[in-house]
Order: structure tokens, then C-alpha cells, then sequence
């Protein structure tokens, strides 16, 4: 049997998929002749690769999530999918990279504007970085259809980092690209000195593309974060970046939570060897923000991603 059958991690190597995907595959019936033995697939080893399916990613032009956070924005609205946005992003964003507050701390910081009384110690840092990332969230949605542009950027990052602690160092440039060098996952990132022409060679590239998709907009992310411009904060300004481009270009957005935080940097980190792994992660984010969508009542039409 074995000169026959290959296993799943064999199958995710040859299609360059991750291995969630094939176990799917299998599961959904659409690798003909692969059998389940115990809790191990086996995959007859000149399978073909199944085509990707139809999936929701785009809104109607009608009435699009866009123009709903817009609206939902203007007056406040409590309980809508600005609501839920402002709070899930936020709190999954911070707490990926390490804030200790809660969802329900999230929730009651934008809810009213204060800060209830806790057994355990909170850093000041989290409390300001929380407020001041429901302010680029704003942003991101005022500015959802303006170009992508460093300026812009800057700003997000401007506005996260303010009032922080980080702020009062001489050598953090609040708004400004890093002075220092700085190391993700003891991966060397792009030096002090080549980062405005760096940023400025991956916004050229990324600007001049007729049709932006999905996949597009997962590669600037992936470039960005290599390149890692700011001292700080590189992550959640990069996600906010995600989420502003698939507003722009129709898209359904997504939001990486903290349960999917080690397939996300996986993903970052085998990207240009295996781009399904975060393919993979962030359409199973954009499955669960269509469930968000479904029960707030908001639709959206059918689009081949590929």
C-alpha cells in the first residue's frame, strides 16, 4: 500500500497547501480513492490538487460593509457590526502581541469610555494602546477607499503609539520608521537605512497592480512585516492595513484571533515556501467574520478567490 498511497503531509508538500486542507479534502470526499486507516488519510500518491470552490469574499455593491460601518459609525451605534469590529479587532490585535486586558475589558473600556476596577495589575500601556487603536479603526474606515500611501501608515501608527510609554524614549519614533534595528522570531529585518526605500519599492508595486485580490493583499502583509518599519507595533498596524484594503477592494474582511495566532506567524514565516499555510488561516478568519455578517443580516455575493 505504501508505494501507493501517500501521506497527508507528503500531499501538502507536493500542492503546497497546508496539511488542514488536505485532511478537508479527504473529509469533504473530494480526493477520489483516499482512505481513512485509524485517524490517518492516505492519499493516493497522482491525486490531483482539487480546484478551490466558490467562496462568499465580496460584498454586494448595493449596500456593502463599508457604507453599513460608515453609517453605524456616524451615530455610535451600540450592538451593530461597527460595534463588534471596534471591540474584536481590537482586543484580538492587542492580545496577540501580548496586552493583558480582557475582551470584556475591551468591551467596557469602549463602551463607556472608562476603566473598572480589577484583582490583577494592568499596564497603563494597555489601556492607552486599547483607546488609541479604536481611533485607528476610525481611520481605517474614514480613509477605507483612499490609497494606500507611507503617509497613511504612519499615521495609524502615529495615532496607536501616542501617550504610550514607548513614546517618551528619545530614540522611538512615534509616527516615524524605526532608528534601531529589531529582530521578529530571531528573523533579522530590514535595516534603519533601507526601510523609506524598501516601503516605498513594496507601496510602488503593490499601488500599480490593475486588480488587487485576496492573495495581494496577503503578500503585502507578509512584506511589510519583513520589512518591519517601526520600532513597535508593526503587527497590529500591519492588520489594520488587511482589513482597510479588503474594505477597499470589496472584499469581506477578517480578524486574526488569538486562537489563530501560531498558524498566523507560521503563515508569515513559510510564506514564500508554502503560501497555503496563511491562505489557509486567514480564509478560516474570513469563514468566521461571514458568520458575524450572516447574524448581523449583512450579505454577500459569491467570488472565486483564485
Amino acid at each position: 500500500m505504501s508505494y501507493k498511497y501517500k501521506t497527508v503531509h507528503e500531499i501538502a508538500q507536493k500542492w503546497q497547501i497546508a496539511e488542514r486542507t488536505v485532511r478537508h479534502y479527504c473529509s469533504e470526499g473530494r480526493i477520489p480513492g483516499a482512505i481513512l486507516e485509524g485517524k490517518t488519510w492516505l492519499i493516493p500518491s497522482n491525486s490531483e490538487k482539487p480546484e478551490r470552490q466558490p467562496r462568499h469574499t465580496k460584498f454586494s455593491q448595493k449596500d456593502n460593509i463599508l457604507s453599513i460601518l460608515k453609517r453605524e459609525k456616524e451615530v455610535q451605534l451600540k450592538g451593530g457590526i461597527y460595534h463588534y469590529v471596534q471591540i474584536a479587532l481590537t482586543y484580538n490585535s492587542n492580545h496577540i502581541e501580548g496586552s493583558k486586558l480582557t475582551e470584556e475589558q475591551t468591551r467596557h473600556i469602549f463602551e463607556t469610555k472608562t476603566f473598572g476596577i480589577t484583582e490583577n495589575p494592568i499596564q497603563i500601556d494597555d489601556i492607552i494602546e486599547t483607546i488609541n487603536h479604536f481611533r485607528c479603526v476610525d481611520l481605517v474606515i474614514e480613509s477605507a477607499k483612499s490609497k494606500l500611501t507611507e503617509s497613511f501608515i504612519k499615521q495609524l501608527h502615529l495615532i496607536l503609539k501616542t501617550g504610550t510609554t514607548d513614546s517618551q524614549k528619545s530614540w522611538f519614533k512615534v509616527g516615524g520608521y524605526k532608528l534601531l534595528e529589531n529582530e521578529v522570531a530571531n528573523t533579522q529585518t530590514a535595516k534603519p537605512k533601507e526601510v523609506a526605500t524598501k516601503m516605498k519599492e513594496l507601496l510602488q508595486k503593490y499601488n500599480s497592480k490593475a486588480t488587487i485580490t485576496f492573495e495581494d493583499i496577503l503578500d503585502f502583509h507578509v512584506e511589510f512585516e519583513k520589512i518591519h518599519p517601526f520600532q513597535d507595533g508593526n503587527g497590529r498596524v500591519g492588520r489594520l492595513i488587511m482589513f482597510k484594503e479588503c474594505l477597499k477592494h470589496n472584499i469581506v474582511p477578517f480578524i486574526i484571533t488569538d486562537q489563530l495566532k501560531l498558524f498566523y506567524y507560521r503563515g508569515i514565516s513559510e510564506w514564500h515556501n508554502i503560501q497555503g499555510y496563511l491562505t489557509d488561516t486567514c480564509l478560516s478568519a474570513q469563514d468566521e467574520f461571514k458568520l458575524v455578517l450572516k447574524r448581523f443580516g449583512i450579505s454577500f455575493s459569491k467570488e472565486i478567490l483564485n
